[in-house]
């Protein structure tokens, strides 16, 4: 409590917010499989890597989250989220030596299936007699090389996928998540590229079934989802390296947007993008700098994913450097 006027500290009010989010939220189905699933990945990975050196592992949130109106949902309020900037920095994680536990939105961005066709599913393929079947030659080359590089990665033990739909799921997950990935201390890494909703309706709220139409006015309460990134930075992994998004639509608000979220949610780095440049450039925050990272627009098929994953993994090598100075 305030000793000055009796009222609970903002961080106690989130706390017991939070609290009553997670208390009132439909269980996770899998929860035991997950967990069995993340204790085996972060064992696999807590040993050094080829280079002597600690694994350093990721968690990339991508894609969006949907609020269910109903208990059994049919109707629900989406966020905008392809998951593209999540399952391409995926890739480029991967390429640095990271091993990534890929938290994702069912139907989202995968990671290495960029390069696929836009073709449907059935049309990449063609049969060459009554029981086999073929890669249609137009397609071959980027299909074999998806496969390959996904089985790599996950042969290796490298790439744990997730997927998550409602607001309940992503966040009842990464809390799982983070708090397996406590015992890797500075090494751990969270790339919060997911679009989280802003607001929800409360489980204990809902309405069991279809909500009727008929009505010409439909009125629905929601309620604002608690702001978890200092939670997660204090709580669940507090020695944990944090990297989080700010998307903007106006470009002069947008480096003070990343500013104020990089100071309320104590990150250590606000990846800044606006919404029709950000496949171009980002701009990466942090107290020291601004830096901006470009597409190489030289090359073909260059993302931006690529400058931007070099940088963070500099940052975050700094940051080992610096927490391991300070225990020593």
């Amino acid at each position: 409590m305030d000793a000055a006027n009796g009222l609970e500290a903002p961080q106690q009010i989130l706390e017991t917010e939070v609290k009553a989010f997670f208390d009132s939220a439909p269980p996770l189905q899998n929860c035991n499989e997950i967990n069995e699933k993340l204790k085996e990945f972060i064992e696999r990975n807590s040993f050094p890597s080829g280079n002597g050196k600690a694994r350093r592992v990721v968690c990339v949130t991508s894609g969006g989250t949907t609020a269910p109106l109903e208990q059994r949902c049919v109707r629900y309020i989406d966020n905008f989220s392809s998951g593209h900037r999540g399952a391409t920095s995926t890739e480029y994680f991967l390429k640095a030596g990271y091993a990534v536990i890929y938290l994702y939105r069912r139907g989202s961005f995968q990671p290495f299936c960029r390069s696929l066709p836009d073709d449907p599913l059935l049309e990449c393929f063609e049969p060459t007699n009554e029981s086999d079947i073929q890669v249609r030659e137009a397609h071959s080359e980027a299909v074999k090389r998806a496969i390959v590089e996904h089985h790599a990665a996950v042969a290796d033990g490298l790439l744990l996928k997730l997927p998550f739909r409602t607001i309940f799921e992503y966040l009842q997950m990464l809390q799982m998540i983070a708090i397996s990935m406590r015992s890797l201390g500075p090494c751990a890494m969270f790339y919060l590229a997911a679009a989280v909703s802003d607001y929800y309706v409360p489980w204990k709220d809902m309405v069991e079934h279809k909500i009727q139409s008929g009505s010409p006015l439909l009125d629905v309460q929601l309620v604002q989802v608690p702001k978890m990134l200092s939670i997660l930075r204090k709580k669940w992994a507090p020695q944990a390296f944090c990297v989080s998004f700010k998307l903007e639509t106006d470009t002069n608000i947008l480096l003070n947007k990343a500013d104020a979220a990089l100071e309320k949610y104590d990150m250590h780095a606000v990846v800044a993008n606006e919404l029709l440049t950000r496949k171009e450039e980002v701009v990466v925050v942090t107290n020291a700098d601004k830096i901006t990272a470009r597409r190489d627009k030289s090359q073909s098929g260059a993302d931006v994913e690529d400058p931007l994953i070099k940088l963070i993994s500099e940052k975050h090598s700094t940051f080992i450097e610096d927490s391991n100075r300070s225990f020593k």
